[in-house]
């Protein structure tokens, strides 16, 4: 099995998860934030949503560059779910044609002409885009249990959700 299609399987179930915490984002409560220095809980949800977009940035491009970067006007719940069905659709179409090597290319993230780091790709995937999708959906969960709002089981059930995910997204 090539890296792009094993990095895909785990991003499935990785979304599948991420795709109920976002679906539970309370727009009427964009605006909440648990302490001052937190990210608003509707940045922080669109934000969740649009690492997806870096998968595909990763495996097609050589850089991405944040210098003219504008986040998602995203108002509503289902805009947001739309939004990021779009974009893990499109990481999974390079996840699943992407050549090996191409992981072993170098990226890099850059601001204007100042280049915050350099990695292979396949590092890249993993930190960058899987390792930062789950922290912020991490976080997401505490926001919304700040919120009194039932949060999903992820690995294994959760207080409110006793579900067990019996997937095996490696077969």
């Amino acid at each position: 099995m090539r890296i792009g299609q094993q990095l895909g399987q785990e991003l499935r179930l990785e979304a599948m998860v991420t795709r109920k915490y976002l679906a539970l984002v309370p727009f009427e409560k964009q605006d909440f934030k648990p302490t001052e220095k937190s990210e608003a809980l509707g940045r922080l949800a669109v934000h969740l949503a649009e690492i997806i977009a870096w998968w595909k940035a990763c495996i097609e491009q050589e850089r991405l560059d944040f210098m003219d970067f504008e986040p998602a006007a995203i108002q509503t719940t289902e805009a947001l779910l739309s939004y990021f069905d779009r974009l893990l659709a499109e990481a999974q179409a390079s996840l699943a044609e992407v050549k090996d090597e191409v992981f072993m290319e170098n990226w890099s993230m850059t601001y204007g002409e100042e280049i915050l780091f350099t990695l292979p790709k396949l590092q890249v995937a993993r930190i960058f885009c899987m390792n930062h999708l789950i922290h912020h959906r991490a976080q997401l969960g505490v926001y919304l249990r700040l919120l009194d709002i039932a949060v999903p089981a992820t690995y294994g059930p959760s207080a409110d959700d006793e579900e067990v995910l019996l997937i095996n997204p490696f077969r």
